[in-house]
């Protein structure tokens, strides 16, 4: 790992560090959600969502899968307008229902996503820490095990609440009601069917942490180095954090189509009653691609992907960066203090 990375983070508290991925969170989500939304309702436009279609919603820092509602509903994602493109959209989105209406629905995702992010990358730099003091090191390995270890450890724990989440959101469940829906759901499939879409999320997520920390620290100390500068300065940070997460995003693509393959099937199946005939199994809807649309099919999407995640990673690793610098700095004061 960077020398450049560490000399910050040995004098934050684990408190300091999801305080500033907190606050990397907020900020991410508040300007990346609205091209999503844009992108949503002009998929809603083309192709009207019916009753238990799903669809996928990102903040920039979590997918989630959104179940639709009635057909006489008046949600955010079902509101009549005609957009002859992406700022169209925009202008008349701003114009008609407002500029709150570009961050709707983001309120339940930020519950889950705030969080999450704050435990990922905490544990991220911990993890460094802890790795970075093991005899024998091997340095440029560290970012790739501490990025994989903390992807792997926040995607199985939010697998079951982001299966939870959506229930209630469809269903519009009580407390009461969603413990006795899951109750029934683990008496009749066990406790592995509250993981349902956990291995395409893991085989997204985990890959794509390993390659983006590992390019991100790689870039960073490159540049840091010629500037000649001791710690990076923003301009660094989302410099990195874009072209690591640009190359990322591409490499990882097929497994994020998988991904939302697998999860809208799963949920379809269950809120529209269809049976599955085919299997529904990573590998089976992978197969089932290859053999409809080629290898092309499996990077349907890249373009709106990267549109999305180069500027998340971008604006997430920058502010948490300078989030942490601030802390550092505050930090020294304090301790210089008589």
């Amino acid at each position: 790992m960077a020398e450049m990375s560490n000399i910050s983070v040995q004098k934050l508290t684990i408190v300091q560090q999801a305080i500033a991925s907190c606050c990397g969170a907020i900020i991410t989500s508040f300007f990346v959600t609205p091209l999503d939304v844009v992108k949503t309702r002009l998929q809603a436009q083309s192709n009207p969502f019916p009753k238990g279609k799903c669809f996928v919603y990102s903040n920039g820092l979590m997918d989630h899968i959104c179940v639709c509602e009635n057909g006489d509903s008046k949600a955010w994602y079902k509101k009549p307008g005609y957009f002859k493109g992406t700022w169209d959209a925009f202008v008349k989105i701003i114009r008609i229902e407002g500029i709150k209406s570009l961050w709707s629905g983001l309120p339940p995702t930020l519950i889950m996503a705030v969080p999450t992010t704050a435990i990922y990358f905490t544990c991220y730099d911990q993890l460094c820490e802890a790795l970075k003091n093991r005899p024998g090191k091997h340095d440029e390995h560290i970012p790739v095990i501490a990025g994989s270890l903390s992807r792997f450890g926040s995607a199985t724990v939010v697998s079951p609440l982001e299966l939870i989440r959506t229930r209630m959101q469809y269903r519009k469940l009580s407390y009461k009601q969603l413990y006795l829906c899951v109750s029934t759901k683990v008496a009749a499939d066990g406790w592995v069917s509250l993981w349902g879409g956990w291995t395409s999320t893991v085989l997204r997520d985990v890959p794509f942490s390993a390659l983006y920390w590992y390019n991100y620290e790689r870039f960073k100390k490159m540049m840091c180095k010629k500037i000649g500068a001791n710690e990076p300065t923003f301009f660094i940070s989302f410099t990195s954090g874009a072209a690591s997460g640009s190359i990322a995003a591409v490499i990882t693509q097929p497994f994020d189509v998988m991904k939302t393959h697998r999860q809208t099937q799963l949920w379809e199946s269950e809120t529209l009653k269809i049976p599955q005939r085919d299997g529904t199994s990573t590998w089976a809807v992978m197969r089932r691609i290859l053999a409809r649309n080629g290898i092309t099919g499996l990077y349907a999407g890249i373009v709106p992907r990267l549109i999305k995640v180069a500027p998340a990673c971008a604006i997430m690793i920058s502010t948490y960066e300078y989030g942490k610098s601030f802390f550092s700095h505050l930090n020294e004061k304090t301790n210089q203090r008589p």
